[in-house]
């Protein structure tokens, strides 16, 4: 027991201490890098190298100007370095991109692209760097999701901005989270794992592809009742149901006053 408590204070100990927890963190991260660079190869595989030729002609004659002849970024926009196919498909396929002008945050418009051209441009990003790629059919099959578990994790995740209706919401500063009526199964997953505009990433990690598609088939499962109990009234909540109750109200009654002061006059 002497020569342990020995060895514990040789002047050496704190230095060996240090390199086996770099040497673990290191393992720990080099375990990690590889998965990530299996996962961008495995979306690599599904673009040819004429899809990655294309994809960087289209780039360079569409994007170039804002993000750089490289993909690097520049005062006018970020990098694409990294942000994977799924970044590309959401923002090119909504039509957020090319930006049509400088805002609080891009606007959804007619797109601008074919399929087949949102395929390359997404095939020469997804080739810069690792990223998510863009989700397979069976992460988008709503039929094998559970609405109630989604509707949960929507309450918890989501409704404190694009409302509990998924209606969407404003913002700080002249920003906003936009409605999910509408919004394709793709488009919706994809917009959980890349982040866009004011929303958080919601990786594998904070929401695992298996409660994304619950989450998703909450989303449609609502789109598709409509409004059982009537007008929703924009799906607001109690704040427009209640001003529309007073203007109603207060109207009907004003309507009878004047009624009443024709009759007797």
């Amino acid at each position: 027991m002497k020569s342990l408590a020995q060895r514990r204070r040789h002047p050496l100990a704190a230095v060996a201490l240090i390199l086996l927890a770099l040497l673990i963190t290191g393992t720990l991260y080099a375990v990690a890098s590889a998965a990530n660079a299996a996962q961008a190869s495995q979306s690599r595989e599904a673009y040819s190298a004429q899809d990655v030729n294309n994809g960087q002609k289209l780039f360079v004659a569409n994007c170039a100007s804002c993000h750089g002849t490289s993909a690097k970024g520049t005062s006018a926009g970020p990098s694409l370095v990294g942000v994977g196919a799924a970044s590309v498909d959401f923002q090119v396929g909504t039509g957020r991109m090319p930006l049509a002008q400088q805002g609080p945050q891009a606007q959804k418009k007619p797109v601008q692209f074919d399929d087949a051209q949102i395929r390359q441009l997404a095939a020469y990003v997804a080739s810069l760097g690792a990223g998510p790629a863009v989700p397979s059919a069976a992460e988008l099959d709503t039929s094998k999701g559970d609405a109630a578990k989604g509707g949960e994790l929507f309450r918890v995740n989501c409704a404190m901005c694009h409302n509990a209706a998924a209606a969407g919401g404003a913002l700080t500063r002249g920003k906003f989270a936009p409605a999910l009526a509408g919004v394709s199964e793709k488009h919706i997953y994809e917009a959980m794992v890349t982040g866009p505009q004011n929303m958080p990433v919601f990786n594998n990690s904070n929401i695992s592809p298996e409660e994304k598609r619950n989450l998703i088939t909450f989303l449609k499962t609502i789109e598709q009742q409509g409004s059982p109990g009537g007008a929703d009234l924009g799906s607001l909540g109690p704040v427009s149901e209640g001003l529309f109750a007073w203007v109603a109200g207060l109207g009907v009654i004003i309507a009878f006053t004047i009624w009443l002061t024709s009759r007797s006059s």
